[in-house]
């Protein structure tokens, strides 16, 4: 079958740390400042929130799953740490830009290039607030054909009917789909799917092997 789609992953992909990898693995730096910050022992303000969302996920609710809503979030936090306002919102300043990380621009401008020859989308595992925060720092609304995330669908990688959602949603089958992640795991997942898979190293490397596929499967 020719390709119809390429879809990518976000984070540590189109959103990147400078040192490399996903930007959400700097939020135990992120805790650990604002353990110093507040004057607080390590470790006692990741214990108090559980990282992000502990407390909502003691109750069965999940912010990456989307079965709490960012307000419900921001007040489990709120009640957690016994914050004020201020401080609440300083902190949650400090969570999105942690999350959002720095743009790779040279894989966005490969990413818009790829339209109209072929469908896009960015399918990631996000948290509730991400679509706003990241239209808002991004545009990705305006650079794709579709954004599946996790916390508006109900499903993550690398549970196997997020990518066949995916692919509903783009009208296509697995095999005219080529997906670049930077998880071995995801990628494993999405092949094991029949989506070819493309495992994200550095922009020369997931352009070369994204080209590769296309002229051999061709257009």
């Amino acid at each position: 079958m020719p390709i119809k789609a390429v879809v990518f992953d976000i984070g540590g992909i189109l959103e990147t740390i400078p040192e490399g990898g996903d930007p959400t693995s700097r939020f135990p730096q992120m805790m650990t400042r604002w353990e110093q910050r507040l004057g607080m022992a390590p470790g006692a303000l990741s214990e108090q929130i559980g990282g992000v969302d502990a407390g909502l996920k003691d109750a069965g609710k999940d912010g990456a799953l989307g079965s709490c809503t960012y307000d419900e979030w921001v007040s489990e936090v709120r009640a957690a740490t016994g914050w004020d306002s201020a401080t609440a919102e300083a902190f949650e300043d400090d969570f999105w830009e942690t999350y959002i990380g720095e743009p790779n621009p040279e894989l966005m401008a490969y990413f818009i290039g790829l339209r109209p020859r072929y469908k896009t989308a960015l399918l990631s595992n996000s948290f509730v607030g991400a679509r706003e925060r990241e239209q808002a720092a991004r545009g990705f609304e305006d650079m794709t054909d579709l954004i599946v995330y996790s916390h508006e669908v109900g499903l993550a990688k690398p549970d196997p009917r997020i990518y066949a959602l995916t692919c509903e949603r783009l009208g296509i089958e697995p095999a005219e789909m080529i997906f670049l992640d930077d998880s071995q795991g995801h990628i494993a997942t999405a092949r094991a799917f029949g989506i070819h898979g493309v495992v994200f190293h550095d922009n020369a490397q997931a352009i070369r092997e994204i080209e590769a596929l296309l002229a051999r499967r061709g257009a």
